[in-house]
């Protein structure tokens, strides 16, 4: 979070139904943050085999992302730019993200692919690229941000990187930070430290401990959608290095849960 910050959410759009959700809610919560929008498309080898195809000039990329601007500013009354540039979307989002000082992504998956299939793997990639966090949205739509937020913890590893972005986002949205951890007292310290930022922060919150039993990916799943969450929030796994990220089948499970909660 040491980069400037410019309250503007980043989109990277296909032109396919997940982004154009992506696109919408992004705008929605955009209108309830006084932030502004950036539409992204990326130009690559994906889309240049789509422009000949179709027979279609460079211009025609502009000419929809600008109508699709156009679209969101009017219908949410909020700011809404785009941009297109030339490269690889698994490294140029992320830098664009940088460039432009956005504090967050929103990313859309599931539903019809588009150019350069931003769903599934892909979507994947263009998480643990990024350097601020990533909201991977469903078709469920939830309305003018967020209010409670499930923040899962299973060790103690990396708490100030999860505090530090859980605290950014609840003060953002005015939220609550509902803690959902495991049991153990590696576990349990980290969060007395965590809920002393979020006291010091004036950030709602709420602990509670689930058994070490059973699949604590589902029960992180049940617990969000019995409360009402509209946002489940992870911090994909670091290496040793902490300037990769990796995402594994718990990371997954979360962003492709069933109930279409935001991540």
């Amino acid at each position: 979070m040491e980069d400037k910050m410019n309250n503007i959410i980043l989109v990277p759009v296909d032109f396919s139904e997940a982004t154009d959700n992506a696109s919408n809610q992004a705008a929605e919560a955009a209108a309830s943050i006084n932030y502004e929008v950036k539409l992204l498309h990326v130009i690559d080898k994906n889309t240049k085999a789509f422009l000949k195809q179709e027979n279609l000039q460079n211009e025609s990329i502009d000419i929809r992302m600008q109508a699709i601007a156009d679209e969101l500013s009017t219908k949410f009354g909020v700011t809404v730019s785009f941009l297109t540039k030339e490269g690889d979307i698994f490294t140029t989002i992320a830098d664009v993200a940088r460039e432009i000082g956005a504090n967050l992504v929103y990313l859309g998956t599931h539903g019809k692919v588009g150019i350069q299939k931003l769903t599934g793997s892909f979507a994947l990639k263009v998480i643990t690229s990024s350097p601020v966090p990533v909201v991977v949205v469903q078709k469920r739509k939830f309305e003018k941000g967020f209010s409670k937020i499930v923040l899962p913890i299973t060790s103690d590893a990396g708490p100030w990187e999860k505090t530090k972005w859980a605290t950014f986002i609840a003060k953002e949205f005015k939220a609550s930070i509902e803690i959902y951890q495991l049991e153990g007292e590696a576990i349990e310290a980290a969060v007395q430290t965590m809920t002393k930022h979020f006291e010091e922060e004036g950030v709602k919150y709420s602990v509670n401990v689930a058994s070490k039993s059973g699949d604590f990916s589902q029960k992180v799943i049940d617990y969000a959608t019995s409360i009402n969450s509209d946002l489940i929030m992870i911090m994909t796994n670091p290496d040793t290095n902490w300037t990769n990220y990796l995402l594994g089948s718990y990371d997954e499970d979360m962003i492709f849960n069933t109930s279409q909660i935001p991540t």
